[in-house]
């Protein structure tokens, strides 16, 4: 027997995944169990035909009129054979036997209360039994005569029940039948396709009957519209069809919870059968539903079962629902977090189920995020998504480095550790040295540039360097030209602080970073005998260098180490000297000849700007190599203008320069030659002509030409010279109106000054006696000179003016040749 209850069992479970899969690939909004224990013992010998649902028990009626009291588990806790109202929690008990059947029995929701002890049964009639002051029980009659009643639920003040004709409510507090909705059907037998009623809340009951759901909502009538009506009355909000019978009804939240009575017709034999009974989710809308979730459920003996042969009830606030049939009792649940993730994973939706667990870690039971992690670790990896796979190690692993070192050995194994390599701990945590060793032997045998770039990227204290150096080296054995395991290998030597063998191979790269591992490393005294090295590598990056560092690197030694590369050297110099035009003056004399060779337009700057370099020897070099401006400008320097200015006339035959050597010299023997020299050649002439009105007397010129001598433009030359005449004229004119303009202001600002008072006071002195000026006394007479520059004199101090120069000045200021100042004021008493 228990064999068999197993397989059923494991039936229901099967049954209701196949149904899932068949309706719809959407997750299932309940889970599924048989209630077994007790419950099976029952069911094996007598058949359920009702069941209600109290805070943690459950009583359940059988055909044989049994009524068995249950835990949550199923376990029987109590049995009755008649009516009995029996308190769970006090000794209070009521007991009746009737005279005819009794079909259903509701109790008031508050029984507890001594004001509530009420309860109604249905059979022929609907009796309201209550306890009297006297603690006797009165029955009285609250409807009769319209069949059985076979469905009534007490909810607040308001009992529904249900008959053949229909659905009433009756409002126990004012004693009144408040309405009546008619059955819709009539072709369905009742006793076959019974009503199922339940309330959602205190004013809104819930009616299914046959394929037809109702909503309706009790309703207070307006004071105006009462009369001899009642109080209340009810209003169908809802009203819909369903797909198939209703065998009961069930609130959860804003939707319904319809169990269904199915019947199908086999294809084979065509004829109807009972299938699967259906649980169902819908959304009531105002005159259809949306359907949330369908699930078929093998309860045992579906086959043989009718409408009425199940029922549904449900524990509120605690959405367990409970599937009634004579052979089987099925709990529905709604899913929690935890079979939310179990669907999940059934589905190998992997990263939604960790998304799901990490959200409501704090509600999950059964499942950790970790053995979630690493299920979709290990499905990721069969479905040969390894980036990825490799990628979510990070967030999954998190730090425990044995989980780590476990999966980089599974990559290992399928050989994907490059997968791996880039997302691997670098920090907190770290693994073990030969994990990294591993992955780099991985990619130096496959894969240089892969290797190289995991050098750069790895700290170097991750795996022990000298191992990673020594296969290196064996590599370079077979390949010993290969930039990328060369370069690598001085990063390498870099790290281990070996900076000579890494500046060798970055110089024998040529390697742009051989100046910032210098610099980085302060390696100039490993680089002085490679400064050629660097100067072909890159002249302006090593000069620079070695001009930065003059403190560490000689400049005497960089030009001995490029004595053998003179252009080096020149670069080398020549840098220098634009830094500063002193500090290589002793390689002044060489610069010339470098300079001549390898960089003449900047020899004549050179020349110029240096006050170093022997003028003899580079006037002796630029003759040799027919140098004529730097020639002409060395010349000059010395002081030989005329040789200068000849070679001009001779060799570069270029008049204007001629004119501007001639201008900058500023010498009137050089213009007397240089007009002797061009008077018999009339293309200078012009060039003259044009050029010396400014310096010197163009009628001199003029007066030595030999008359019938053909000088070109001679007219547009004249006209220049009379023009720049008359220039020179009206700016003569206008800088006099400017002079007198200036000196008639200047006069009369000097007028209005001097016409001012001068303040004369006891802080005043003479200047020849260094006494007041003024005397203390002030009634005693006195004599004072003011002069214009206000230095003040006692009269008797200054000395007496003679017959030839009878006027007085300010001896102080004539003294300082500030000019003579004559007296502007004498003041007397």
């Amino acid at each position: 027997m228990a064999e068999a209850e197993e397989q059923e069992t494991e039936s229901l479970e099967e049954s209701t995944d196949e149904s899932e899969e068949e309706e719809s690939e959407e997750e299932p909004k309940l889970k599924y169990e048989r209630l077994s224990n007790g419950v099976t013992e029952i069911l094996q010998k007598d058949a359920a035909s009702c069941m209600t649902v109290h805070d943690k028990f459950l009583a359940l009626g059988t055909h044989y009129g049994k009524v068995y009291l249950l835990d949550v588990q199923g376990n029987i806790t109590q049995k009755f054979d008649v009516v009995q109202v029996f308190g769970l929690y006090s000794g209070e008990e009521f007991h009746e036997t009737f005279d005819c059947p009794i079909k259903i029995i509701a109790v008031h929701p508050h029984f507890v209360k001594s004001s509530c002890k009420q309860f109604v049964t249905g059979g022929k009639k609907l009796l309201l039994f209550e306890r009297s002051w006297m603690s006797r029980w009165k029955s009285s009659v609250l409807h009769e005569g319209e069949g059985n009643i076979r469905s009534v639920k007490w909810r607040g003040h308001l009992i529904a029940w249900a008959n053949n004709m229909g659905v009433k409510i009756f409002d126990i507090t004012s004693k009144q039948r408040i309405t009546n909705v008619p059955r819709d059907d009539i072709s369905l037998r009742p006793d076959m396709y019974p009503c199922s009623l339940c309330w959602k809340d205190s004013v809104t009951l819930i009616i299914g009957w046959g394929t037809s759901v109702k909503i309706c909502s009790v309703k207070e009538r307006h004071a105006s519209e009462m009369r001899d009506l009642p109080s209340r009355y009810v209003e169908i909000v809802s009203q819909f069809e369903t797909e198939f019978y209703i065998s009961g009804l069930a609130p959860l939240c804003d939707q319904l919870v319809v169990l269904s009575y199915v019947k199908e017709v086999s294809e084979k034999t065509e004829r109807e059968y009972c299938a699967r009974p259906r649980l169902d989710i819908i959304q009531p809308l105002s005159e259809t539903c949306e359907e949330i979730s369908s699930d078929a459920l093998t309860v045992r003996g579906f086959q043989e079962n009718e409408c009425r042969d199940y029922h549904l009830e449900y524990s509120e606030g605690e959405s367990l629902f409970y599937i009634v049939s004579p052979r089987d009792i099925v709990v529905a649940k709604e899913r929690d977090q935890d079979d939310h993730i179990d669907w999940l994973l059934e589905k190998k939706k992997y990263e939604e189920a960790l998304m799901a667990a990490e959200i409501s870690q704090k509600n999950i039971k059964r499942h950790k995020i970790l053995d979630i992690g690493l299920a979709y670790i290990n499905h990721l990896v069969e479905k040969g998504d390894y980036d990825i796979a490799a990628r979510k190690c990070q967030k999954i692993l998190g730090k425990n480095t044995a989980l780590w070192e476990c999966e980089v050995y599974k990559f290992k194994e399928i050989g994907q550790l490059k997968a791996i390599s880039p997302y691997l701990p670098r920090g907190d945590p770290i693994l073990k040295p030969l994990i990294y060793e591993m992955i780099l032997h991985e990619f130096l045998e496959s894969d240089y540039e892969g290797f190289a770039t995991l050098i750069r990227e790895w700290p170097g204290d991750l795996y022990n360097n000298s191992v990673i150096v020594q296969a290196v080296r064996d590599h370079l054995k077979k390949d010993s030209q290969n930039r990328t395991l060369l370069k690598t290998l001085a990063e390498l030597y870099t790290y281990d602080k070996n900076y000579g063998n890494a500046l060798e191979i970055y110089l024998t790269l040529r390697h742009k970073d051989v100046f910032q591992l210098i610099h980085k490393h302060n390696l100039f005294s490993s680089i002085k005998d490679k400064i050629v090295l660097l100067m072909d590598f890159d002249s302006e990056k090593a000069v620079d260098m070695l001009l930065d560092n003059e403190d560490k690197i000689s400049i005497k030694k960089v030009v001995e180490e490029l004595e053998d590369r003179p252009e080096l050297q020149h670069v080398y110099l020549h840098k220098l000297f634009k830094r500063d035009h002193h500090k290589g003056q002793r390689y002044h004399e060489k610069q010339i000849s470098l300079y001549a060779e390898y960089d003449r337009p900047n020899l004549l700057p050179f020349l110029r700007d240096s006050t170093h370099c022997p003028l003899e020897k580079a006037l002796e070099i630029c003759q040799q190599r027919n140098f004529v401006e730097e020639t002409v400008y060395l010349l000059s320097r010395m002081g030989n203008s005329r040789s200068a200015l000849k070679m001009i006339m001779e060799e570069l035959h270029d008049v204007d320069k001629a004119i501007e050597f001639a201008k900058e010299q500023d010498d009137g023997e050089l213009w007397e030659d240089l007009i002797l020299y061009s008077i018999d050649k009339p293309p200078f002439i012009t060039g003259l002509l044009n050029n010396i009105g400014t310096h010197v007397d163009p009628i001199l010129l003029i007066h030595r030409i030999k008359e019938g001598m053909e000088i070109p433009n001679l007219r547009d030359s004249l006209v220049k010279i009379l023009q720049d005449y008359n220039l020179q004229i009206l700016l003569r004119e206008g800088c006099k109106k400017i002079l007198v303009a200036d000196s008639l202001s200047l006069l009369k600002k000097m007028h209005r000054t001097q016409m001012k008072g001068v303040l004369v006071d006891e802080e005043n002195i003479c200047e020849s006696c260094l006494s007041p000026i003024l005397p203390s006394d002030a009634a005693k007479p006195f004599s004072v000179v003011v002069f214009h520059c206000r230095h003040m004199f006692h009269k008797e101090c200054l000395p007496v003016p003679s017959m030839s120069s009878p006027a007085q000045f300010c001896g102080i200021c004539s003294a300082k040749h500030r000019g003579p100042g004559s007296a502007i004021l004498e003041m007397k008493k």
